[in-house]
């Protein structure tokens, strides 16, 4: 990861962008669909980077910075949706003892305080769970919601009804309306019977319905449009603070939980008060030591401003109270044996490596898998079959292995494999890169469907019927087993396929003519549609432009993979000139000028028509198809010539549909601003590029604009 000192601003502000839609995309599957893929270390990580960013770079907070969202928002849910009265809103994070005492510090200077007053702090135990807020209005229940995105939730009311923990009419006096939040929950007992009564209960046990973790189980349990599930499930509920109320009647947080707890709502047994940092930190370190004995799983402990009069000075941030913090646990670690590494081989041909481990409970849950993630973190790690590792979970994904306990032991190292365990073909990774994959592209079992699916999609051949479930069920029936030519061979199968259910004697017609079609695909299409590696739909028409028959492409890939092998780099040869002598070597091998070709591009096709399953099955879809030779027309327009650049959300095209249309018109389509550039075409959400052209004073129009000018074009 690129210090951030040593980043540019158009550096930050990519970066930036990249992490407000990746931390947007995980707090939507931790919060609204309960499918965490990354552990909350890692997503905390991603926040800590935002944060520092922004602090570096502030001119360059984004609207949807990840600091001015909470949770996520409520979509395409069978629950009613309800409005906070007051935002639910989340913590900012304390990963240290430091960060703690600065947050404390923090509080001082904000309030102006002197050395000899005292802020005392309530500290409690963080649940792993799903937060709730109970509207109370003269004690009796009348409404329960979810977070949401803080400021929709769910209505979970009939569901939470069913909650033995929370009482229907509270016990006491108490203020016309007061909304108690907390956290549902499940207990490490109850999860862990809940789950086995599931499997007992499943007609087919290996098709049981199994949760992954209490948090999982909980928040599953509770979003229930049926509360009679909800009410079948053990869940909890603990209260940590309130939202909306007619009066407040204690001046105190530590006071204000325990007069809920006398109204008769659990709050957390570790609840406390303290008057020094010092002695905060002392019960952090109780709680985590006794973190594994708990009831229940928790993932830090929150602090908060006893003082309600200071809390209400201190006041928020976007989202998050300046009152209170979250100190985090460090993810939880054990010791086992790596006793085998496994190659998966993903559906892009990524080989990842899967380590099996003799099963250790990490977390409340028994580990027996562990990522290896790729080549170099193997030898990093120097992991081998037969290590004694350590091993850490956080949340419910795959652990990591952090340390190895053996590696100084006197064994050889673990060898990557260079061919692909399910097709053979040569497993390689490109410069620059750590992933290595697979070349055998169409013929490889563990990549064929998505290949083929990409092969008849629509920037491809574009063949109307082939969706994906009829292309799982061909494969299933070994109807494609040589690849994208059997594709054209289906009609042998016709009378199999009229007898099959969901088939007629129309709809297959229909598909067989959409086939026959594309007897004579488009070449660039058709190029595009093997997926080879760095070959998209625009690199594919720059090679066409000075192939013209891509039937010469195999020959080409052979002259370019000799000229690379028989001219490597010279001594004292610098890396840019290296780079730029390959290019002007490819380029004129391959007649193009476009920027995008370059010794990726030639390395990929290289790797691709070395095989021998890639050549047969090549010259296996030129038996079937016959691509004209590809000409590019061009038309006279008011922007032949020019140099076009294409920016932020095209709503009427794709991308690729822009850049051929500037083609047509006789312009070229570049990736980026420069003082080269004539005109931007900008579309909602445009960013840097914008600003730059701005600056550059060239010429911007939307794409209303653009689309009168390829009208104009005739």
């Amino acid at each position: 990861m690129t210090e951030i000192e040593s980043l540019t601003e158009a550096d930050a502000a990519n970066e930036l962008m990249r992490l407000a839609k990746t931390i947007a995309r995980h707090s939507k599957l931790y919060h609204a669909e309960d499918a965490p893929e990354i552990s909350d270390a890692d997503y905390d990580a991603l926040v800590r980077r935002n944060n520092e960013l922004e602090a570096a770079f502030p001119n360059l907070i984004r609207a949807d910075s990840p600091n001015n969202q909470v949770g996520a928002a409520v979509e395409a849910s069978p629950l009613a949706k309800v409005t906070h009265a007051q935002r639910m809103m989340s913590l900012d994070n304390a990963f240290s003892g430091a960060d703690v005492e600065e947050f404390a510090a923090r509080v001082r200077r904000f309030l102006n305080l002197g050395e000899g007053d005292i802020v005392a702090l309530t500290a409690e135990d963080k649940i792993d769970g799903l937060s709730c807020s109970l509207r109370y209005e003269k004690g009796l229940l009348v409404q329960a919601a979810t977070r949401g995105d803080g400021s929709v939730g769910e209505d979970v009311t009939p569901n939470v009804r069913t909650i033995a923990d929370i009482p229907q009419q509270l016990a006491g006096a108490v203020p016309d309306v007061f909304e108690i939040r907390g956290e549902v929950y499940m207990a490490k007992a109850d999860f862990t019977a809940l789950n086995a009564r599931l499997l007992a209960e499943a007609d087919d046990p290996e098709k049981a319905r199994q949760f992954a973790n209490p948090r999982n189980a909980a928040a599953g349990s509770l979003r229930q449009k049926d509360a009679g599930i909800t009410a079948a499930r053990p869940l909890r509920f603990l209260a940590h603070g309130w939202g909306e109320v007619s009066d407040v009647p204690e001046t105190t947080q530590f006071a204000m939980m325990k007069q809920i707890e006398s109204w008769g709502v659990p709050v957390s047994p570790l609840l406390r008060r303290f008057e020094a940092v010092e002695d905060v930190l002392a019960h952090y370190a109780l709680i985590e030591a006794e973190r594994a004995e708990l009831p229940y799983d928790i993932d830090g402990v929150v602090y908060k401003v006893d003082r309600l009069d200071w809390q209400a000075r201190l006041g928020f941030v976007a989202k998050a109270p300046r009152w209170a913090i979250a100190h985090k646990f460090p993810a939880e670690r054990a010791q086992t044996t790596l006793e085998a590494i496994d190659i998966q081989v993903g559906r892009t041909g990524k080989l990842t490596p899967v380590g099996r481990l003799v099963p250790v409970t990490v977390g409340g849950v028994v580990v027996s898998n562990v990522t290896l993630h790729n080549r170099d973190e193997i030898g990093r790690l120097g992991v081998r079959p037969g290590d004694r590792v350590v091993v850490q979970r956080a949340g419910d994904v795959i652990p990591q292995v952090v340390e190895n306990l053996t590696r100084d032991e006197d064994r050889a190292p673990y060898m990557f494999p260079d061919h692909c365990p399910v097709c053979g073909s040569e497993a390689v990774a490109e410069e620059g890169e750590v992933d290595v994959r697979c070349t055998g592209g169409l013929i490889c079992g563990a990549q064929k469907f998505e290949r083929l699916r990409h092969f008849v999609s629509r920037g491809a051949l574009d063949i109307e019927g082939l969706g994906e479930k009829s292309i799982a069920e061909f494969l299933e029936l070994g109807w494609l087993d040589k690849g994208p030519a059997d594709i054209f061979r289906l009609r042998n199968h016709r009378a199999d396929l009229l007898g099959r259910e969901g088939w007629k004697e129309k709809s297959v017609d229909n598909l067989f003519a959409a086939i026959e079609a594309k007897r004579q695909p488009d070449a660039a299409r058709l190029l595009f549609g093997l997926g080879i590696r760095h070959i998209g739909a625009v690199t594919a028409r720059d090679l066409l432009k000075g192939l013209g028959d891509i039937a010469v492409l195999p020959g080409k890939a052979a002259e370019i993979q000799a000229y690379l092998d028989a001219n490597p780099q010279a001594e004292g040869e610098s890396d840019g000139k290296f780079v730029a002598r390959k290019m002007e070597a490819i380029k004129a091998i391959l007649d193009v000028r476009a920027d995008g070709i370059g010794p990726a591009v030639a390395e990929a096709l290289g790797d691709f028509f070395h095989e021998p399953h890639n050549r047969a099955l090549w010259d296996d879809l030129l038996s079937e198809v016959s691509p004209p030779p590809y000409v590019v027309e061009t038309r006279e327009s008011e922007v032949s010539g020019m140099t076009v650049v294409f920016t932020g959300k095209l709503e009427t095209m794709s991308r690729d549909e822009a850049k051929a249309q500037a083609e047509a018109l006789g312009a070229k389509a570049a990736g980026s601003v420069s003082a080269k550039t004539d005109l931007v075409v900008a579309g909602p959400g445009a960013g840097s590029k914008l600003k730059q052209a701005s600056a550059l004073g060239i010429r911007v129009i939307d794409e209303a604009e653009w689309a009168e000018i390829v009208a104009a074009a005739g």
